[in-house]
This record gives C-alpha cells, sequence and structure tokens, in this order.
C-alpha cells in the first residue's frame, strides 16, 4: 500500500429480510382500531374486552415483535428497539383486557409507574427519530402526548383525559397507516406517491463530531 492510499470502505451489509416496518406499522393500527370502541365509550363488557384483546395479542404484539426482530437482524437498531418494545407492551394490553373480561382489574399504581417510565423511554425515542423524518417525530410524539394524558388521567382520576386519549390513538393508528402505505406503495410505484418530509434535526457527518487527536 502506498502512502497516499487509502482503506477501501468495506461495503454495507445486506439485510437478511425485507424492510419489516409496514408490518410493525399496520399491526400497531389495527391494535389501535381495536382499543377505540373503548377508548370512546362506546363499549365497556366482557365481549368487548376479550375481543380487541385478541387483536392486541396477534397484531399490536405479534406483528411488532416479529418486525422488531427482523430490523434488529437487519441492523435497523432504532427500528428494531422500538418496535420490540412497543411489543411487549401490547401484549401487556392482551393480558390487562383479558382479566378485565373477567373483573380483574390491574393495580393502578404498578400501571402509573410503567407509565411514567414508558413516558421517558419514548421522549428519548421522539429526539432519536427527528433524525430520520419529520413525520416519525410526530409519530412518535403522538405516544408521548397519549402516554402523558394517561398519567394525567390516573393522577388526577379525571375523565377529562378519557377524550384525548381517544385522540390521540386514532391519530397514532392514521399515522401508522401513512407510514406502512408510504413504504409499501412508494417502493411500488418507484416514486413518491406517498410524501414523507426529511430529518426535523441534522445528523452529524461521521467524524465531524470527534474530539481531535492529542498531540
Amino acid at each position: 500500500m502506498t502512502q497516499n492510499s487509502t482503506p477501501a470502505t468495506p461495503p454495507a451489509p445486506q439485510p437478511v429480510f425485507a424492510e419489516p416496518t409496514p408490518l410493525g406499522l399496520l399491526g400497531l393500527a389495527v391494535g389501535c382500531a381495536a382499543l377505540l370502541p373503548i377508548a370512546l365509550g362506546q363499549v365497556a363488557n366482557a365481549a368487548a374486552f376479550r375481543t380487541a384483546a385478541m387483536y392486541c395479542l396477534l397484531f399490536g404484539g405479534g406483528c411488532q415483535f416479529l418486525a422488531g426482530i427482523m430490523a434488529l437482524v437487519n441492523k435497523n437498531l432504532l427500528g428494531g428497539t422500538l418496535f420490540t418494545t412497543f411489543a411487549f407492551n401490547w401484549i401487556i394490553n392482551w393480558h390487562v383486557l383479558s382479566g378485565l373480561a373477567e373483573g380483574r382489574v390491574p393495580d393502578p399504581h404498578v400501571v402509573l409507574s410503567i407509565d411514567f417510565c414508558f413516558s421517558i423511554i419514548f421522549v428519548v425515542l421522539t429526539f432519536a427519530f427527528g433524525f430520520y423524518s419529520k413525520l416519525l417525530f410526530v409519530f412518535l410524539l403522538d405516544i408521548d402526548i397519549l402516554y402523558a394524558c394517561r398519567i394525567l388521567k390516573e393522577l388526577t382520576k379525571s375523565q377529562a383525559f378519557a377524550m384525548p386519549i381517544a385522540l390521540a390513538t386514532i391519530a397514532l393508528g392514521l399515522i401508522a397507516l401513512y407510514l406502512a402505505f408510504a413504504i409499501l406503495v412508494n417502493t411500488a410505484a418507484g416514486r413518491p406517491v406517498f410524501k414523507v418530509p426529511g430529518p426535523l434535526f441534522k445528523p452529524t457527518p461521521p467524524g465531524e463530531g470527534a474530539a481531535p487527536a492529542a498531540h
């Protein structure tokens, strides 16, 4: 190797699976749709709880867990972490709804503590996804609002936050559908049929953020 030559840049690893993000987003949208009649106060009976519970388990939990594992195998750290973590949260939704169908109410103190933890997690993930797309930032911001309303509802014991929770659930499902359609249709069409805005924050190019070497 001559003095002026530089090592060749290794090729980027090829993904093992096809892009799994639409699968996770569609599962999320179906889970939100299943929760919506309960969140809007239209139904609150054992049959509704059992029905919503299965959709939460199979679509909210199953689709997102599968998408998360596939994303991690594809070296997508951020997407894989989000989907896998959120998948287990949907499984908890299944457990809670199944319990409600049998008259078992979850302990509110444990739920409140976990909601605080999740709110911190999603605030940080919201910032991280801002480096990829403004719409992804809004998507995560909606989750932040959802958890904030859940926490305030429990702390104040007020039903005033029930409608904001329902509206945030609707928005979450709609944004998830749009993002999933954008990936699926844009890939098939070869052009941006569903437009997705660019990053909200500008990432630092590789090497620029490194500390200067000591002399």
